[in-house]
């Protein structure tokens, strides 16, 4: 069992039924963001599921200098508000330096650090500050057991509101791999453990200037890390993902999510079931 994350309305973790974090990799535009959204909360609502909506203001960390990035905070935590305020569901992306935190605190539900940061101490502990739940992704390069000491980091605050994400661990060269053993290894710190179903499918800088990703796989990891027990999913989706500005192969065809959401729902239903 672990503790339960209160995002809203959405309950995360204490054996509650399976959360999706879903969204584009990186904003791209106000309208499309918003249809994206709409179309996501249409789906969640058809099945029961609680729904988050993900998208990044700025991706700071591409491999290229000349990679889009997103349209910036101002820009995009505006955008964000309008999903908020116009189709009414939570809303979370990164924050990546100290000095975004509190800008991003008032419009995002959920503050999120991104892998390669999931060490940066300031930055962690600062978001951790607002008392907003904060959702930190598992690094590449740590073991499921040291995320015990970002949770210590972010509970020195007083925020027992967290969230730790698996997306995979670096195999050598452009190549992540999922350990489904790390998922109940992490969900034993005591927090709600979320699966990244299209980040661990990614190829680091394995198209050269970007990422590559081997999508046809999503499915597959995501239905595991569902019959693992994890309390949700994040999946990166795009209504036509040869055309997304960054993680596009990585990421999952917009209608290719429903059926998928079935199939994780009935699974997470007979894990449950069996918990309990």
């Amino acid at each position: 069992m672990t503790k339960a994350v209160r995002i809203g309305s959405i309950t995360i973790g204490d054996a509650n039924p399976l959360v999706l974090i879903a969204g584009p990799c990186v904003i791209e535009g106000e309208e499309l963001v918003l249809s994206i959204a709409r179309t996501l909360r249409e789906f969640s609502q058809d099945l029961g599921i609680p729904f988050i909506f993900k998208a990044s203001y700025d991706k700071a960390n591409r491999t290229s200098i000349s990679s889009p990035r997103g349209p910036g905070l101002a820009e995009g935590l505006k955008i964000l508000g309008r999903v908020k305020e116009e189709v009414k569901v939570p809303v979370l992306s990164d924050v990546h330096s100290v000095s975004e935190v509190p800008q991003a605190a008032e419009i995002l539900d959920v503050l999120q650090i991104p892998a390669f940061l999931c060490r940066q101490t300031d930055l962690v502990v600062e978001a951790a500050r607002t008392g907003k739940p904060v959702n930190v992704k598992k690094g590449q390069f740590l073991a499921p057991w040291d995320m015990a000491h970002v949770v210590e980091k972010i509970t020195s605050t007083g925020n027992e509101q967290i969230l730790l994400t698996e997306r995979g661990t670096s195999f050598g060269y452009n190549n992540l791999v999922s350990d489904m053993k790390a998922l109940p290894l992490m969900r034993g710190l005591g927090y709600p453990v979320i699966y990244d179903a299209t980040h661990s499918v990614q190829l680091p800088g394995g198209a050269g200037k970007a990422s590559g990703g081997n999508s046809e796989f999503i499915a597959h990891l995501a239905r595991a890390a569902v019959g693992a027990g994890v309390d949700g999913v994040f999946l990166e989706v795009h209504p036509n993902p040869e055309q997304a500005l960054s993680d596009g192969a990585n990421s999952l065809e917009l209608e290719a999510l429903l059926p998928l959401l079935k199939q994780l729902k009935a699974i997470d239903r007979i894990v449950k079931e069996d918990e309990g």
